[in-house]
């Protein structure tokens, strides 16, 4: 801009050089003044076309300065967006973090008892939540309209009858009151030897312990964590046993 300024008082210079140069045209100019007259119109149509340059390439400059906001702007709302809509369900990993834990050599490893790398009867086997690229993967006719944070919604709620149903299996039936006695002999009743060792719930037990319904959408939802290798079904006894993977 400081060019410009430079250009704008020179330009303003000339005019008036001009100016009084033309206030003595009323009388015969000599032929040096014509002359001089001349080359200062020369000159100054020198610096108007500079002048013209010079606003021409701010405006190239300015434009290019919009679209960088623009850009910039673009950037900045995508990241708003970004941190307003994190998906309440995080995939979890498998095991533990590399170096979470200290490591072991193969003697100590040979020395554990075998007691203690079984699991605790309080240990209840969780369904991991999908990935988005995991989500992405599903056909459009087996989403529908399920979101991906409907459809983790429904794994924590599956989690969550689970968790439910196991406590009751792992306590003592001296412990539980009488409608926990029913449900134990239930689920004592509902398993089979393809069961053994394995977690499993049926649409009852997601009444029992959430609030999902089971209706049409909770089966499409079922089919997507199907596809998802999150669970399979056993159906027996007129039983359809949803277990986890």
């Amino acid at each position: 801009m400081g060019d410009l300024e430079d250009i704008n008082h020179h330009i303003h210079d000339r005019i008036t050089s001009i100016k009084h140069m033309l206030d003595l045209s009323v009388i015969e100019l000599p032929q040096n003044k014509m002359k001089k007259l001349g080359q200062e119109l020369f000159a100054l149509e020198r610096l108007l076309e500079e002048f013209e340059k010079g606003v021409d390439q701010q405006k190239e400059q300015l434009k290019h300065l919009k679209e960088l906001d623009e850009v910039f702007q673009k950037y900045l709302q995508d990241g708003q967006h970004i941190k307003d809509n994190i998906p309440p369900h995080m995939p979890r990993k498998k095991g533990p973090l590399k170096g979470s834990e200290p490591a072991i050599n193969q003697k100590e490893a040979v020395e554990v008892p075998p007691a203690e790398k079984k699991h605790s009867k309080s240990f209840v086997r969780e369904m991991e939540f999908v990935t988005m690229p995991e989500f992405e993967s599903i056909p459009q006719y087996m989403k529908g309209r399920v979101t991906y944070e409907q459809l983790n919604a429904a794994v924590e709620s599956i989690n969550a009858a689970v968790a439910a149903k196991y406590k009751i299996v792992h306590q003592s039936i001296k412990t539980l009151n009488n409608h926990s006695r029913k449900l134990h002999q239930r689920f004592k009743d509902q398993e089979t030897k393809d069961t053994k060792g394995q977690y499993f719930v049926v649409e009852d037990d997601i009444r029992e312990f959430t609030q999902m319904k089971v209706d049409k959408r909770f089966q499409g939802i079922l089919n997507m964590l199907r596809h998802c290798q999150r669970l399979r079904e056993l159906r027996g006894g007129g039983l359809t046993r949803y277990m986890l993977l």
